[in-house]
């Protein structure tokens, strides 16, 4: 390689070797004591410079660095580690209380950090996921993939790759619909927690009182009808990850609730004395403006700067045009294998239309209209009549002088897109639609029907 770069981590060793960068003496003597008793090699700098010199000179499997340092600070290393040794996790350690240098080195490319003093149970838990890591090259294809070769999809894919190479809480934006779990999928396969559990949690459709028992657990006895011992979603995702799907639907006490386990790393089941420690990378996704959420009092700011570290916006299928054909080869090839039949084809009539349609409700909307072609359909072509698109006025909110009447079908309109709005916040559960909407199970029902909504 060209110049004073520095080579890629390479082919583990055993045992894998650690550089710990820190200027107090005890410090390093605690570091290298505990890596040794893992079985780890380990080499400390005191500076900057003397830190960067031993990583031109050598290879390194982790990097351990302090946030002050006499000659600079950790993030000026965690900076050069990503432009010189991309495949090199560095961890940052901070002082109690410098959450601001920990959000700092996570958006620098920090794989991790940990606080001080030295918890060594938190210390082998991040080594060990660091460790873990693969090459970017021998990253395994896993079952779930983001299609599309458009620039704003190319750009996403490069930010999960990115992303999964960290243990920094991801928050997704997007419209309903966009692929945000799918996103969140990818990041926790490609990750070293990929062979770990991945909890995906609806915060809209949990109920309030229920919130605290689901998130983390109760005890046998704790209230009424708790009649074992039950682990939270905490527990089912230790050592995995954890997604909150419409995060900003939690109620502030809530909200308070998980700013704690997210600061201490462990969670207090309902009805316990004694706290568990909790190894979860959090990765949460709303279709609102958290930020907005946040000014209106809404939402917990200190929570926000937890979860928003590094954002990865999804982009709305009208932005990805040219993916859509793609998409819809691929929505029918896996409708027909679950009906075992051959799989349908859209006329040239068909691929136009769908290409010029805006998916106000995106990939999910798109799968929906596809399946219902499918049905429609007379032959194995689907032609542009059996989509059943919406004529384009009536997707979007309409404005001419007239718009209004007749008055029976405005209101129809009106309410047919608040219902949809909320089946696809809820994933189709029209308990908790109903509950959005603000009416009963029974009225949903009969909405429904009236509205001819399948």
């Amino acid at each position: 390689m060209a110049g004073n770069a520095v080579s890629r981590r390479p082919e583990r060793r055993s045992p894998a070797n650690v550089r710990v960068v820190d200027d107090e003496a005890d410090i390093r003597e605690l570091l290298q004591i505990s890596l040794l008793r893992m079985g780890l090699g380990a080499e400390c700098a005191g500076s900057v410079g003397e830190a960067k010199a031993m990583l031109k000179a050598h290879a390194f499997d982790l990097c351990l660095t302090d946030m002050r340092l006499p000659d600079g600070d950790g993030l000026e290393l965690v900076r050069f580690i990503g432009s010189q040794c991309e495949d090199l996790p560095v961890a940052v350690i901070t002082a109690f209380g410098s959450m601001e240098n920990a959000v700092a080195a996570l958006k620098a490319g920090a794989f991790d950090y940990l606080t001080k003093p030295l918890a060594l149970e938190q210390l082998r838990t991040l080594v060990k996921s660091a460790l873990a890591l693969p090459p970017r090259a021998a990253a395994a294809p896993g079952p779930y993939e983001l299609l599309g070769s458009s620039a704003a999809i190319e750009q996403v894919r490069a930010t999960i790759d990115k992303l999964s190479r960290s243990q920094a809480p991801v928050y997704i934006t997007g419209e309903s619909g966009s692929g945000k779990e799918l996103a969140a999928r990818l990041i926790h396969a490609k990750s070293a927690r990929g062979s770990g559990s991945f909890v995906a949690v609806n915060c809209g459709a949990l109920p309030e009182n229920l919130m605290e028992s689901e998130f983390f657990g109760y005890r046998k006895g704790a209230f009424t009808g708790a009649e074992t011992d039950r682990e939270g979603f905490f527990h089912a995702a230790n050592g995995g990850t954890l997604f909150l799907d419409e995060v900003a639907d939690l109620p502030l006490p809530m909200q308070v609730k998980l700013l704690r386990a997210i600061q201490e790393k462990r969670v207090r089941k309902v009805g316990d004395t004694a706290e568990d420690a909790v190894d979860v990378r959090l990765v949460s996704a709303t279709h609102q403006n958290l930020a907005a959420l946040v000014e209106s009092g809404r939402f917990r700011q200190d929570l926000y700067y937890r979860l928003a570290v590094i954002e990865l916006r999804m982009p709305p299928l009208r932005e990805c045009r040219e993916d859509i054909p793609l998409l819809s080869q691929a929505i029918l090839a896996r409708l027909a294998r679950a009906g075992g039949a051959r799989s349908a084809a859209l006329s040239a009539h068909a691929l136009a239309a769908i290409q010029a349609y805006d998916f106000p409700g995106n990939t999910r909307e798109l799968e929906n209209i596809l399946e219902r072609a499918t049905a429609l359909a007379a032959s194995d072509e689907i032609r542009a009549e059996d989509l059943q698109l919406a004529p384009p006025q009536l997707a979007i909110e309409p404005a001419g002088p007239n718009a209004k009447w007749p008055l029976q079908e405005y209101l129809d309109r009106v309410e047919r897109e608040a219902i949809l709005e909320a089946l696809n916040q809820t994933r189709f559960n029209r308990t908790a639609a109903a509950r959005l909407l603000g009416i009963t199970f029974r009225a949903l029902r009969y909405r429904m029907e009236r509205l001819e909504i399948r």
